[in-house]
């Protein structure tokens, strides 16, 4: 359900069938569109975002994208109020710079954005032209835009310098982390009640000032209960922190792991460049090999035994990418453990399953859990996506029919995953 807060003066509905919790409205996707219908200017809360980005994105939905500012005390108190602002000053508001401006300022939701062409304001800020300028409550302070003004080239200039050259990951900084423009992203597991926390992070912050733009420099609490999720999918404990690692959240994730544990500037900033260049290979996690692994009738495979068993010429593979916490997985768990014992005697089916929390393939890429995946016999180490239904009897057709029925080329459109998402660690928070 999703909740409704209203802009305007809340009105009672006439209609039954929308209903209220301590005077907000609850949607259902039976009453959204009657309720957009009914009230125009309506703000929806989909998820957790705090009250500063929602107070934000009001003012630029319901007033202008920047604020004017006639007087020195407006814009110190923009300035004061927000851990980010921009201003731009033109003497000409109605100039092509200062239209680029406004563009961009209607782009953002999450800044807040003045503009002036006050002298008193100028002189302030120690402003001598028009231009832009970012101010900021950590590092530097401000920032001043020195390229062509154009719509483009300033929101690259604000998305670069509007978060910190080392931002903390929590539930608040998550959405400005994953929503930004910098995909490639370098964290710091370490406990801030450690006694060399505060040298750790002088490290880690003088690495960061080369890779500005281009590599996102956060610190994770290893000793937060809410953040051992994240260092399991890196395959960490926090015994094992500080540790150092590097994520790219393109179309895949790919994950990168420092020849040195040793956090100093000079190490993290040889790994970055590494990075950059090109010349990392992905760290992929596994589990040893379990000595019954084969022993049961579902096969346990790791990222050691993978490719040996699941590109063996002789056998048909089915494999189940799970994850030990996920409830779908558990569910399926008993249909899968039948499914192994019917083809426990066949001379070429193995049905085989895979923490994928804890094991990595180069070749396969996990995006939900369960996934389940078909590995037919041969030399071409063909792939094929199970998207048929989740039974015995559906299982059972599909490997009778070699994989066909109930089937799709690995990385073709199937039925729609009901599954846990997890294309983004996002999902494991």
């Amino acid at each position: 359900m999703l909740k409704l807060f209203l802009l305007c003066t809340l009105a009672v509905l006439s209609r039954a069938d929308i209903g209220e919790e301590d005077d907000v409205l609850v949607l259902k996707k039976s009453n959204f569109e009657e309720a957009l219908k009914a009230h125009p200017n309506i703000l929806v809360e989909f998820s957790g975002r705090q009250a500063d980005d929602i107070v934000n994105w009001l003012k630029k939905r319901t007033g202008p994208a920047a604020s004017t500012l006639g007087e020195v005390a407006e814009a110190e108190s923009m300035i004061a109020d927000n851990e980010v602002a921009v201003i731009g000053f033109f003497k000409d508001v109605e100039s092509e710079g200062a239209k680029a401006f406004l563009n961009a300022a209607e782009a953002i939701d999450d800044v807040p954005f003045g503009i002036t062409s006050n002298d008193a304001v100028y002189s302030k800020f120690e402003v001598s032209k028009d231009g832009v300028v970012l101010f900021k409550k950590f590092d530097e302070g401000r920032n001043t835009f020195d390229g062509e003004l154009s719509k483009t080239d300033l929101l690259a200039f604000i998305k670069a310098n509007q978060l910190p050259l080392v931002i903390e990951f929590t539930e608040q900084t998550a959405p400005k982390i994953f929503g930004g423009e910098i995909k490639s992203h370098i964290l710091m597991f370490v406990p801030k009640a450690a006694s060399d926390f505060a040298d750790k992070m002088v490290e880690f912050k003088k690495a960061s000032e080369g890779f500005k733009g281009k590599i996102l420099f956060i610190f994770i609490d290893s000793e937060v209960d809410d953040n051992q999720r994240i260092l399991e999918f890196f395959g960490l404990k926090k015994e094992e922190c500080p540790a150092i690692r590097l994520i790219t959240l393109e179309d895949e994730m790919t994950k990168y792991r420092p020849e040195s544990e040793a956090i100093t500037a000079d190490n993290i900033v040889a790994f970055c460049t590494l990075f950059t260049e090109g010349k990392l290979k992905p760290h992929l996690m596994s589990q040893d090999i379990p000595e019954d692994w084969d022993k049961n009738p579902v096969r346990v495979l790791v990222g050691k035994n993978f490719e040996e068993v699941v590109f063996d010429p002789k056998k048909n593979v089915f494999v189940e990418f799970y994850a030990p916490w996920c409830g779908h997985c558990k569910q399926l768990d008993p249909i899968w453990t039948k499914l192994g014992e019917k083809y426990l005697d066949s001379a070429d089916i193995v049905v085989a399953k895979m923490d994928s929390t804890a094991n990595e393939i180069e070749t396969v890429k996990v995006h939900s859990f369960p996934t389940l995946k078909f590995f037919p016999a041969g030399d071409e180490h063909k792939v094929v996506d199970y998207n048929g239904e989740r039974t015995l009897e559906g299982f059972t057709k599909f490997l009778e029919s070699g994989g066909k029925d109930g089937g799709a080329p690995a990385g073709e459109e199937g039925e729609e995953d009901d599954g846990i998402d997890v294309s983004t660690p996002l999902g494991l928070v």
